[in-house]
């Protein structure tokens, strides 16, 4: 779904993606997790567009990524950014809707398959409580999860998450990756920028992880969540320990152990 080859993106003269090359396959959901500065927003918004290429290529579902118009990229992509940036007192249901725009026609009116498809990805988000009050006047983990809804209502087939869940409680958070990971099953393709190192373990198949801009380490989650590749990447002491009730690896850091410049 996803195809990147020689990847360079630049801010000015300054380089922060340098030559990536991977692939993400259909249905896959995919953990992009890297230190602070590592390039992982900067990667989706590459993807996105948002970002132009500065050399390389991306194809997302067999196409150039160039070569979509904006409306018809829409119906294959969604994103949720890791900080809301809505500041008009839109009502969360109106926000919601606005992810149905990719599948209408110019200056077309919401439908009421359009509020069906937005009520039921406020259900899943559990923001039906939600939906006649302001994106403004709602706490900023509510608002998250309206952003959420508003990219499931896209309906599109890849789902690139940037820090999604970031400033949720711990519920809400675990409540939206097991949404994910039911969607996934259900055939959508997710590449999620992570810092929750465990949380990704325990719901992502594969990880890539970035470090200076480049892929450091690219694999399944139970041959690259490992104490070596951890403790290189972050720069501390890791120790890995099963989970007890699924066995995947969880980390757990030493105090006083960082390696990171400064510390």
């Amino acid at each position: 779904m996803i195809s990147v080859e020689g990847l360079i993106a630049k801010y000015g003269e300054r380089v922060v993606l340098h030559g990536l090359d991977f692939q993400v396959g259909e249905g896959e959901l995919v953990g992009l997790l890297g230190p602070n500065g590592s390039g992982k927003t900067t990667l989706l918004h590459c993807l996105s567009r948002v970002v132009r290429l500065h050399t390389g290529s991306v194809a997302v579902a067999g196409r150039e990524l160039s070569t979509y118009p904006t409306q018809e990229l829409a119906q294959v992509e969604a994103s949720v950014p890791q900080r809301l940036e809505i500041s008009f007192p839109f009502k969360c249901i109106e926000v919601v809707l606005m992810g149905r725009y990719p599948h209408q026609h110019a200056f077309g009116s919401d439908s009421d398959e359009d509020l069906a498809v937005a009520m039921e990805a406020m259900r899943l988000t559990d923001t039906l409580d939600l939906a006649q009050r302001r994106i403004t006047e709602i706490s900023g983990g509510e608002a998250q999860r309206v952003i959420i809804a508003r990219a499931l209502a896209q309906e599109a087939k890849i789902m690139l998450l940037d820090e999604a869940t970031a400033n949720l409680d711990v519920a809400h958070k675990m409540q939206m990756f097991d949404l994910f990971l039911e969607k996934n099953k259900q055939g959508a393709t997710f590449l999620c920028a992570m810092h929750d190192l465990n949380l990704a373990s325990l719901y992502c198949q594969r990880l890539i992880f970035l470090k200076q801009g480049r892929i450091r380490v690219d694999g399944p989650t139970m041959e690259t969540f490992t104490e070596e590749n951890l403790s290189n990447i972050y720069e501390t002491e890791v120790r890995i320990i099963p989970h007890p009730d699924s066995g995947a690896p969880q980390a757990m850091f030493v105090p006083g152990e960082s390696k990171a410049q400064g510390a």
